[in-house]
């Protein structure tokens, strides 16, 4: 489905009902809204395994403005603009205090919005992502992984993102990203929509200044802040700063997962995920 929203068309896509049956009433449910990593990529990276929400929740996946099906002029690509568009959606399609989940690149939108309308999400969950990239542990960590070759693809396309080695480190690099193969995340990223100017976009602009700490003391939902301890792009020092600027936050760091707990850890990951959206204890 498609919203004209701040002057792009944004693609969004929904698994559940807003309205549950129960007994001789209507129950409305809250919504959770799903967002990508990437940048460059589209929500259908996080599926299914997001759709199993949709027993209790409404999940609504959003392709952020540039990325997947959506539109939008490059020079809105930004994660101010990110921020609001997540808001404007909401205000458009009648969604309050919603809850909402940001994987990667998606976590950052999710940390623009809430610190720009911190009273509008109800809940918020951070998943392997930073509030500022952390390069030297990156780099430190796909070299324990996969060696000097691994390294030096990581320097160059962190560098000097372009099409020809953002080949080499999704051949090379993004296998390294979880700690052991798994057929499904293969299947997900042939299946996605990429759209390699997107990344190059974001990597060799705002990616190089963004710092989003000051913005961090402003949220004021309740924060589940999730991490692999083998995630080299994200790694745990990068979730434990985040924790520790928001002030209603927890922290849970996946021994046994790498980047996006969810693919390594799905069980646990999402027993944790179920007990904070329905304010039990995880």
């Amino acid at each position: 489905m498609f919203i004209e929203v701040e002057g792009a068309r944004l693609f969004f896509d929904c698994v559940g009902s807003k309205l549950a049956i129960a007994g001789e009433k209507m129950a409305e449910r809250p919504t959770l809204i799903v967002m990508h990593g990437g940048p460059g990529f589209d929500h259908s990276t996080l599926r299914p395994f997001f759709d199993r929400f949709a027993d209790s929740h409404q999940v609504l996946y959003l392709d952020h403005r540039g990325n997947g099906r959506s539109g939008g002029a490059p020079e809105t690509w930004t994660l101010k603009q990110w921020g609001r568009d997540v808001k404007a959606l909401c205000d458009a399609l009648g969604i309050e205090r919603p809850h909402v989940y940001g994987n990667s690149f998606g976590g950052f939108v999710a940390m623009a919005y809430a610190a720009q309308f911190p009273d509008h999400p109800a809940k918020l969950i951070l998943s392997s992502t930073a509030a500022r990239m952390n390069l030297g542990a990156t780099y430190r960590m796909m070299e324990e992984r996969g060696g000097g070759e691994a390294r030096k693809i990581a320097e160059d396309f962190w560098t000097a993102t372009d099409a020809a080695n953002m080949d080499d480190y999704i051949r090379v690099c993004m296998p390294l990203y979880n700690p052991k193969p798994n057929p499904n995340e293969v299947a997900a990223r042939k299946r996605a929509i990429v759209k390699p100017q997107m990344t190059q976009h974001f990597i060799m602009g705002e990616m190089r200044s963004m710092d989003a700490r000051a913005g961090l003391a402003r949220i004021k939902c309740p924060t589940l802040v999730l991490a692999g301890r083998y995630d080299p792009v994200t790694p745990p020092e990068c979730a434990e700063e985040i924790t520790a600027l928001v002030e209603d936050s927890e922290l849970h760091i996946f021994e046994e997962a790498g980047h996006g707990v969810h693919r390594d850890a799905p069980e646990r990951a999402e027993k944790i995920m179920r007990a904070f959206l329905q304010g039990g204890e995880a």
